[in-house]
């Protein structure tokens, strides 16, 4: 894939949070040939995932939710994540959605790890805390996706905010939001790997 091409997974059970919101900062700085694409996780709501592994195949979904979330995440070169922290991890729409990766991975003629191979994880979050470190497990959840698929991971962008709009007050994050996607993401890692 010689063009970027940004999806917007986004989490949150609010729409235009926090999360959202900074995620669209961050957003607004990339070069206007980028191409983007936003799915709200509450607009298309996956099913909860099932695990097939030792009892039958996977069948590609061809349609709803599933088949709109496989085609976009499989064409995309950077996979943004925005989160918000839910009791200091991924957001219950997040998580489900990870684990249809599961599935994914395991379904005929996909070849999911493959293609997301080599391509860009980032996240986004807002919490509303001071300290980034609560959010750890967030960040862990994603880097080691990204690292057993053989990603690049960017690391996550943090705002603060509770209240709607919160976060446009975090002068700190939204000055990091301006740079964010311009760096080169290394390559992921597990944290036990030098």
């Amino acid at each position: 894939m010689s063009t970027r091409r940004f999806l917007f997974v986004l989490g949150s059970a609010r729409d235009e949070g926090n999360t959202e919101l900074l995620a669209r900062r961050a957003a607004e700085q990339l070069p206007a040939d980028v191409e983007q694409e936003w799915i709200s996780l509450v607009e298309h709501p996956l099913p909860d995932f099932e695990d097939l592994r030792h009892d039958s195949d996977y069948v590609r979904p061809t349609e709803g939710s599933a088949a709109l979330l496989l085609d976009a995440t499989l064409a995309a070169t950077d996979l943004v994540i925005a989160s918000p922290l839910y009791w200091y991890t991924l957001s219950a729409q997040t998580k489900r959605y990870l684990d249809h990766w599961s599935g994914w991975l395991r379904t005929p003629g996909v070849d999911f790890k493959a293609t997301l191979a080599g391509r860009t994880l980032w996240g986004v979050s807002a919490l509303a805390h001071e300290e980034a470190v609560v959010a750890d497990p967030l960040v862990g959840a994603l880097q080691n996706s990204a690292a057993y698929l053989g990603m690049r991971f960017g690391g996550v962008l943090f705002g603060n905010g509770s209240k709607p709009g919160d976060v446009l007050r975090d002068t700190e994050a939204l000055a990091r939001a301006k740079t964010f996607f311009a760096r080169e993401a290394p390559l992921a890692r597990y944290p036990y790997e030098s």
